[in-house]
């Protein structure tokens, strides 16, 4: 298939699994060259991807090796790297950028939970499906604190996204992944780092280690600024942690106002459900709505309900849907029905 993308070491190519016929991406190494370690370096990262599992972490896939080349299958993201979607679109909007990241949190939680430090989280390293959802990638410098396979204390990532302690070999930790977070919100917001002007890498690298805290973008939220300031806490042990992170307030603010445009983008199918149903309030008709999306759209655990009761449902006994949707949201709750209708909106 085509190239989508080149790293250090090779190139990542779009492909077609002609078992399943699923799109998959492969990263393709060239052995030849490579020194032991790099070799070595290589495999506990394909390691590393075989043991995560989680929906905001790129999925494995498997693997070929032969005497010159090393291929990995991973998961296919149809969207590419936020990096690439900043190129293509330039700067992002508040309200998009908190999306994104309330799915980044949430891998990152998951990976600090396995012990597991990212090291080089940048918009470049995180990928996105035509849902937008969000998967990490790209763990050829991703820590392990269980198998502790390198030094702490060693170098690793990008300059503009490094956190001070990892810099000053005080030794990364999954607090070193927020630093570099707040950095990649900068850069989504701004599309370039914090110290982008900087040509020289030593000169970012200085001053990320002497100013307080690198500069906030121009116009942006109390609440983010906030959000931003508690990520940029110099002694790392005063950072929130993913899990706390995702109840920020700046998070939730703008998950709520997502809502309310959800509201509005299927106020069409809400006044044709209120019509059909002259007992059903607007609520209960949005949040069929939901379902019905969630059922007909997405794959999902309802997928395992027969389709055909649901169509006919849908149209030959319109009055209970009301009750379906009234006992699907007693059930799931409406937060979890919200965050599942999301990528398909």
């Amino acid at each position: 298939g085509n190239c989508i993308g080149r790293g250090q070491f090779g190139s990542v190519y779009r492909a077609l699994n002609l078992n399943t016929g699923q799109m998959v991406a492969v990263k393709r190494i060239r052995l030849e060259g490579l020194k032991e370690d790099e070799v070595t370096q290589l495999m506990k990262e394909v390691d590393l991807v075989k043991s995560l599992s989680h929906p905001s972490i790129v999925k494995y896939e498997g693997m070929a090796r032969d005497e010159d080349t090393l291929n990995i299958v991973l998961e296919y993201a149809e969207n590419g790297s936020l990096g690439q979607t900043l190129k293509a679109f330039g700067k992002l909007n508040e309200r998009l950028v908190a999306s994104y990241v309330v799915k980044i949190l949430e891998g990152l939680h998951y990976l600090h939970r396995c012990d597991v430090v990212h090291c080089d989280l940048k918009a470049a390293n995180i990928l996105t499906t035509k849902n937008g959802n969000v998967k990490l990638s790209d763990f050829g410098v991703s820590l392990n604190l269980r198998a502790m396979e390198r030094e702490i204390k060693d170098v690793a990532g990008t300059p503009n996204w490094m956190a001070p302690e990892v810099i000053e070999l005080k030794g990364a930790s999954t607090k070193s992944d927020i630093w570099s977070l707040a950095c990649t919100v900068i850069e989504l917001l701004t599309g370039r780092p914090p110290y982008a002007e900087i040509a020289n890498s030593m000169t970012v690298m200085f001053r990320i280690v002497e100013d307080q805290m690198p500069p906030l973008p121009e116009g942006c939220s109390e609440p983010l600024q906030d959000f931003l300031k508690q990520c940029f806490h110099k002694d790392p042990v005063m950072r929130p942690s993913a899990e706390l992170l995702c109840e920020h307030y700046w998070l939730k603010k703008n998950w709520d106002a997502l809502k309310v445009s959800l509201y509005a983008v299927h106020d069409l199918e809400v006044n044709l459900w209120c019509a059909l149903n002259r007992n059903c309030d607007r609520k209960t008709a949005f949040h069929f709505y939901v379902v019905s999306v969630l059922i007909f759209k997405s794959q999902t655990w309802l997928d395992i309900l027969p389709k055909w009761i649901w169509h006919m449902l849908r149209h030959r006994y319109p009055k209970v849907l009301p009750m379906i949707s009234h006992m699907v949201l007693l059930l799931v709750g409406e937060d979890f029905l919200m965050a599942l209708i999301v990528p398909s909106a």
